[in-house]
C-alpha cells in the first residue's frame, strides 16, 4: 500500500515560508496553496476538522478548550480521542484497505484513539503534587523502547519559558523511528516548534526569523529521509499568526458589569463560572461567551459590540456549536487578542496564574512562555524550587509574570490577509481553498497512487 506522510508545520504561512530555504525550494517543485482557516483557527479545532472532514460544529471541537455545562468546569486540553465526534481518516482508510496503518505522532487528542500506534506528551501527577515529564504511547511498549532508543522527550522544550527546537527535533526524530520500525501506510507528525517565537516575540521578530531557519534544519533532514524511502510528503499548517498589540480582559469587563461571581480562596480570587450569571473562556483571539442567565443575551452582544477590541460577536449556531460552545463568541480585532484574566488586583490573583498550568487557567495563557522580567535572579528561583521539591517539599514554580503585553503575535481569526493563512504543500494542493477541503485531499494522496 501507498505510504503518506503529513507533517503539521504549525504557524507556518507564506511570510514564514520565504525565510525557510530548503522548504521554499522543495515547495517551488510542487503545488502549494494559502487556504481559509477552520474557524475557530486553533490547533484542536483545525486537526479535528482536517481528520474528520466534518465542521466544527458537527465534530463539538470548539476551541482548546471550552465550558463543561454539565460539570461546570472549564477544560483545557483534554487529551482522549473520544472527544471527537466523527469517523476519522484512518478509520476511512482502514475501509477499502483493512490492513492500512497510521501512526499519529503528537497531534492533539491522541489518547485513546484507534489509531494504530501514537504517542503524545502526558505528564505523571502523583499524590505528592509532583509533575514527572513524560509521554503517553499506543501500545504502552513503544514508550520505553523509543526513550531507549532517543532519551526522553525533553518536555520542558515543548512548552513554557524554555519551549524551544529540540521537542520539535525529537518528534521528527521519534517519527523516523517508527517508520523504520512499523513502516505505518500513515504517519501524521506535528512540529509545534514556529508557533512559540511567533506569540511570544512577534512574526516580523529576529527571533521568529531564527525559529523559522531551526524549523528548515528539521526538514531538510525529516523530508528526505521520508523521499528516500518512496514515501510521498504533505506539509501543512492550521493557522498563521498576526501580530498584537493589545489585549481585552472580557472577563474584567463582564465582573465591571456585577456578572462575575468570585470566590475567596485562602486570600486568592477564583472565578466561580457555576455562580456567574455571564463569563469568557478566551483562546487567542476568540472567545465563548456562556451566559448561565439567558436573559442577559442582548445587554451582553451590546456591551461586546462597543468594546473597543472586539471586531465581531457571533451566535453559537453559526459553526460553532455542537452543545459545547459559547451561547456567543467573541472575535477579536487583527492586532488584538483575549486573556482569561478576571482579577482587578495582581495581589489576588489564583497561584496557578504565575504558573505553567495549561488544565487549571479558565482559558488560554500565552504569558506561560515568558518568565517574570521582574525577577533578580529567575534561575536561583527554579533550583531553589527543584531543591525543595527534591526534599518532598510542597512549593510552586510562580516565575511566570502577569503582563499580558509581552505577548506580540496570535491567532484563531479566520478573517486573515493572504499572506497570514495556514499553507498545503503537496501535489494537488492548488485544489485546496479552505480548511474543510483538507480532509478530502489528505484522503485521496493516501489512496492514489
Amino acid at each position: 500500500m501507498k505510504q503518506l506522510a503529513v507533517i503539521n508545520v504549525v504557524g507556518l504561512c507564506a511570510r514564514e515560508l520565504a525565510q525557510m530555504s530548503f522548504l521554499s525550494q522543495w515547495a517551488r517543485e510542487r503545488e502549494s496553496s494559502s487556504f481559509t482557516p477552520i474557524f475557530p483557527a486553533l490547533t484542536c479545532s483545525a486537526q479535528s476538522s482536517y481528520l474528520t472532514g466534518k465542521s466544527v460544529d458537527e465534530h463539538g471541537i470548539v476551541g482548546n478548550g471550552w465550558y463543561d455545562r454539565e460539570a461546570a468546569e472549564v477544560k483545557f486540553w483534554k487529551q482522549s480521542n473520544h472527544l471527537v465526534r466523527g469517523e476519522k481518516l484512518w478509520e476511512k482508510l482502514k475501509e477499502n484497505q483493512p490492513n492500512h496503518r497510521c501512526a499519529k505522532w503528537f497531534w492533539w487528542y491522541n489518547m485513546y484513539s484507534s489509531a494504530d500506534y501514537s504517542m503524545t506528551p502526558r505528564p505523571m501527577y502523583p499524590a505528592d503534587g509532583r509533575k514527572v515529564f513524560d509521554v503517553y504511547t499506543h501500545p504502552l511498549v513503544l514508550r520505553e523502547e523509543v526513550k531507549e532508543r532517543l532519551g526522553d522527550f525533553p518536555f520542558p522544550a515543548f512548552w513554557g519559558p524554555r519551549a524551544g527546537i529540540d521537542s520539535s527535533r525529537w518528534i521528527a526524530d521519534s517519527a523516523k523511528w517508527i517508520e523504520e520500525k512499523e513502516k505505518p501506510e500513515l504517519n501524521l507528525i506535528y512540529l509545534p516548534h514556529l508557533d512559540y517565537a511567533l506569540q511570544k516575540n512577534g512574526p516580523e521578530s529576529k527571533e521568529a526569523q531564527r525559529a523559522a531557519e531551526d524549523v528548515d534544519a528539521v526538514l531538510a533532514d525529516l523530508i528526505p529521509f521520508f523521499e528516500n524511502r518512496e514515501i510521498e510528503v504533505v506539509i501543512l499548517s492550521e493557522y498563521g499568526i498576526s501580530p498584537v498589540s493589545r489585549v481585552v480582559h472580557l472577563n474584567r469587563l463582564f465582573r465591571e458589569q456585577g456578572w462575575i461571581t468570585i470566590k475567596d480562596e485562602l486570600g486568592l480570587e477564583q472565578l466561580d463560572c457555576g455562580a456567574s450569571a455571564v463569563f469568557a473562556v478566551a483562546d487567542h483571539q476568540v472567545a465563548h461567551i456562556y451566559l448561565n442567565d439567558l436573559s442577559l443575551k442582548e445587554r451582553v452582544r451590546d456591551l461586546l459590540s462597543k468594546t473597543d477590541g472586539v471586531e465581531e460577536v457571533r451566535d453559537s449556531w453559526q459553526g460553532i456549536g455542537g452543545g459545547r460552545g459559547g451561547d456567543l463568541v467573541a472575535v477579536s480585532e487583527s492586532d488584538t487578542w483575549f486573556s482569561y484574566y478576571y482579577w482587578l488586583d495582581d495581589a489576588k490573583a489564583p497561584d496557578f496564574a504565575r504558573t505553567i498550568d495549561i488544565h487549571r487557567k479558565p482559558g488560554y495563557d500565552p504569558v506561560e512562555l515568558f518568565i517574570d522580567p521582574e525577577l533578580k535572579f529567575p534561575q536561583l528561583k527554579v533550583a531553589q524550587f527543584l531543591a525543595k521539591k527534591k526534599l518532598g517539599f510542597r512549593t510552586l514554580l510562580d516565575v511566570i509574570p502577569l503582563d499580558t503585553s509581552l505577548v506580540k503575535g496570535s491567532h484563531g481569526r479566520d478573517q486573515v490577509p493572504k499572506e497570514e493563512r495556514p499553507i498545503l504543500i503537496g501535489k494537488g494542493a492548488a485544489r485546496v481553498q479552505q480548511g474543510e477541503d483538507i480532509f478530502g485531499y489528505l484522503f485521496q494522496r493516501a489512496t492514489d497512487s
